[in-house]
């Protein structure tokens, strides 16, 4: 979704208030590569360009980087965050679906956490059952290396 306006030299542009794509990253701790790839996949609109071809990022494509940054960090994947940008753009949006998306997250979250205390305790036996000595035996990496079947 391109937004089409003449294209300015960079200076030019500065003044009216864009940054170009370092910093916009500076000002969003988001990284150049990522913004491209956001861009990439349509979670942010297509930059504007200079004459000289340099991308050109206003107030509010900071404010969506920024909001990217923050779903990323509670865990959101790509899908979601299209999602929850779609929702949060729509000034009729039902709460209602904002909760339930999150909800939904929710729950993926503590099937990770359970999932991962699980591999924790496992590895935590297996670390009490190894005697760490210069012996070549170890139950870990027989573990590791057993046929799934006979795994606990």
């Amino acid at each position: 979704m391109p937004r089409h306006m003449p294209r300015p030299e960079l200076s030019d542009a500065k003044v009216q208030g864009f940054h170009n794509i370092g910093e916009a990253s500076a000002l969003t701790d988001v990284s150049a590569k990522m913004i491209r790839h956001y861009e990439s996949i349509g979670l942010i609109p297509e930059a504007n360009r200079t004459f000289a071809n340099y991308r050109l990022y206003n107030d509010s494509d900071l404010h969506r980087l920024r909001f990217i940054k923050r779903s990323r960090t509670l865990g959101f994947s790509m899908k979601q965050i299209s999602t929850l940008l779609e929702l949060w753009n729509n000034p009729e949006r039902a709460s209602s679906e904002v909760k339930k998306l999150a909800n939904a997250h929710i729950a993926e979250l503590e099937s990770k956490i359970r999932e991962m205390q699980s591999m924790q305790k496992t590895l935590q036996n297996l670390a009490k059952n190894c005697h760490g000595n210069d012996r070549p035996d170890c139950p870990i990496l027989e573990d590791l290396g057993s046929p799934v079947d006979c795994r606990h």
